[in-house]
């Protein structure tokens, strides 16, 4: 059954980094990976993405300090997330796109404290 997984989410300081992992089970021909965040209260809004061919977007408050890649070998999208501040705390979820289908993982809580 197709599926996605994230993991690597957690409780750490502001200033310090975290790395998102997706892994995407039994989707094949991804064309679109996303990485979206919900804060309590907020609507879930998109802020990092990147194509089949690595090419990457961002989220304006992004501002330089979270990163997303692609390793096609272990066909897992990974975010770095350094410089990390209170405001980034929430729900953080990956999306696979394959053949205008959105695949959603089951959010990874990222907990952010001053």
């Amino acid at each position: 059954q197709a599926r996605v997984v994230e993991s690597g989410g957690g409780f750490v300081q502001a200033g310090g980094s975290l790395r998102l992992s997706c892994v995407p089970y039994d989707i094949s021909r991804i064309g679109f990976s996303g990485w979206y965040r919900q804060a309590p209260g907020k609507q879930r809004e998109l802020f990092a993405s990147i194509t089949n061919t690595d090419s990457a977007e961002y989220g304006d408050f992004v501002k330089g300090r979270f990163t997303i890649s692609r390793d096609h070998d272990k066909n897992t999208v990974y975010l770095q997330m350094n410089d990390l501040e209170p405001a980034d705390t929430a729900v953080y979820y990956c999306s696979q796109e394959s053949r205008l289908r959105r695949y959603w993982g089951q959010g990874t809580q990222v907990t952010v404290s001053s």
